[in-house]
Order: C-alpha cells, then structure tokens, then sequence
C-alpha cells in the first residue's frame, strides 16, 4: 500500500482529477477501474472521483510498488534527483530526527518545481535523504509547506511517511506557530493584529487585499510587532495565523507599508534600498507539547538567521547592534534560547 498525503496546493481540486496527475502514466480507464474495485481510496472509504479534495486527505494505492512507480513516474523523478540534483549543504540544515527535516531555504529557489526542468529544494531534500540511505521504496520525501521563490527560511520536509501524514495535520490545523522577519517601508509603532480578505490574479500571480469580504473572497489574519521603528522603515516580526499566497508582502502593502526591495507590491529598489528581492523571511517555528506523533519535535523553537543581504540592509538602516539586539530580544520573548 502506498499513501500520498494532499498538500496545499493539491487542495480544491477533483478527485479523479488529481489521480490523473498523480498517476500521470495511466490511462483514464484503469484510474475508474481502480476507483470502483477500491484499489484506490480516499480516507480510507471507497471514492467516485468526483469529490473535492481538502488538505491533509489521504489517498491510498493498494497496487505493487513497482506498479505505482510505473504509472506515476516515480522512478524517473528518483533518478533525476539521484543523478542530477545538487544535495543539502549542513549549513542549511537546521532541525532533523528520523521523520521530520527543517531546512533554510536561499532566496532565489523554489520549493517546488513549476517547471518539468526545475531543480527545486524539494529534488535537493530527496537527494539528501537518498544519500543517508534513509529512503523507504514506497514513499518519496516531500516538502510539507511552500514559500516563494524570493523569500528566505524555514521549509519543513517530511522524512517519513509519518513526518509527511502528522506535519500535514499540523499545519492544516496551524498547530504551531510561525514567525517571519521583514523590512517594511515606513514607521510602525505599535503591534497589531490585523484581519483582512484577498482575491488572487492567477495571471499576475498576486494578491489583492481587502477589509470587507466579498464573493470569492479568502481570510488573512496575522499579528505584526515592530522590533526596531526607524524614520523610514521597520524591522518587523509577524506571526501568521493563516498561511496564503503573498499573505504578508500583500497586507503590508494593502496597509500602506510594501517590502524593501518587493516591485510587485509597491516596495522600492535603489540607490539607497539597494536589494534584488523582497526583504522577507520565514524565521522561526515554535511546536506545542501535543506534535502527534512527532514526539522529537514536542515544545521545540527552530529558527533560522536572515540572510545576508536580509542582514546588510537592516544594518545600512538600523545599525549592527541594534539589528542583532532586536532579534535576540524577539526569539527570547518566543521562548527560544536565553
């Protein structure tokens, strides 16, 4: 039997489909067949193909391994990881336990493939796990969540079916607690929390926020706390508490202080801001005590240093001990480290 866990992005959609991506290699026939003799099921009950698939569904193959990766493709994506894909530096590795692997994703790479030819940090994660020779046949590590391509930090990868199945109940939950750090343009003073709705442009690829919500219309909710307010920009420290597409880069924007470095939202680049890319970073992760059965992972703080040019532009602005005071300050009041 083999279990595929519906990510994020695989959400929404029709069951059969889904199947037909997933087994990209089979005919529609045999997927119908697989359906009614419930070779193929949806949360463990016999599935017509017409239902819309929620997040952290579990889909399950009762087919031989090597009929899956026949139908699926599997055995060539492994290969091309194998083969082509660059591994995982140690230095970009910031929590691992034989489920479970944190990565500090750079700037500038996807998590995952948009394209055929991609290389993405998810190619990067399965190589890794190939190499320790840690790979179970019947289940290929995945990234659990997706962070833009210019956006620095944490992305966590399911190591085990077990990882992949619990992380995605968690986040489906928001049982955890995540934190980013950015620069935003202008002085914000006080924390907020603020809820808001968007629409998404497929085509632009962004987001339009909104106060009211409207036909069609998705929740955002986050809550912001200034770390250093300068005269032109802020060093800002925002907790997620729903996780959408472009979330924070668009509520900053809709609420009149855009990105460093984001042209997309209004953010500037130049002279002075002398960035190629959004100054936003996924930063830290805090786990409660009840992680299911991820017990390594039980009241755990995991947390990742901005990058370099993240770094830079917050020293130009605020100065280097302020900057390093700021985020020591704010990981201590998370409850990570002392």
């Amino acid at each position: 039997m083999i279990s595929h866990i519906i990510s994020k992005n695989e959400a929404g959609q029709r069951f059969d489909k889904l199947l037909q991506k997933i087994l990209k290699n089979a005919a529609p026939s045999f997927v119908y067949k697989m359906l009614r003799k419930k070779n193929i099921t949806l949360n463990g009950k016999k599935a017509g193909g017409n239902e819309k698939v929620a997040e952290g569904d579990e889909i399950r193959f009762f087919f031989a391994d090597e009929t899956y990766e026949k139908f699926s493709g599997k055995t060539e994506e492994i290969k091309e990881s194998k083969d082509t894909a660059k591994t995982l530096a140690p230095g970009e590795i910031v929590y691992e336990d034989k489920d479970i692997l944190i990565v500090n994703k750079p700037a500038g790479e996807l998590t995952q493939k948009a394209e055929a030819s991609d290389v993405s940090l998810n190619e990067r994660v399965v190589r890794y796990v190939l190499s320790k020779g840690e790979k179970d046949e019947a289940f290929t590590p995945s990234v659990c969540n997706r962070i833009d391509r210019n956006t620095s930090g944490l992305v966590i990868a399911g190591k085990s079916l077990t990882g992949l199945q619990d992380m995605a109940q968690m986040l489906k939950n928001r049982d955890f607690k995540k934190y980013y750090l950015c620069i935003a343009t202008g002085r914000i003073d006080k924390e907020f929390e603020k809820t808001s709705f968007f629409v998404k442009d497929e085509k632009l690829n962004k987001i339009t926020v909104m106060d009211e919500k409207r036909e069609g219309a998705e929740k955002l909710e986050a809550a912001f706390s200034p770390l250093i307010a300068g005269d032109t920009h802020t060093l800002l420290a925002v907790e997620l508490k729903t996780g959408k597409p472009h979330q924070i880069r668009g509520q900053l924007a809709f609420l009149g202080h855009p990105l460093a470095g984001d042209l997309k939202y209004g953010g500037t680049r130049g002279k002075d801001i002398n960035v190629r890319r959004q100054m936003l970073h996924a930063f830290m992760y805090v786990f409660p005590e009840d992680t299911l059965r991820l017990s390594e992972l039980r009241g755990k703080c995991v947390s990742a240093d901005p990058p370099a040019d993240f770094l830079k532009l917050s020293v130009q602005i605020f100065g280097r001990e302020e900057t390093e005071n700021a985020v020591k300050k704010f990981k201590r009041t998370k409850g990570f480290g002392t």
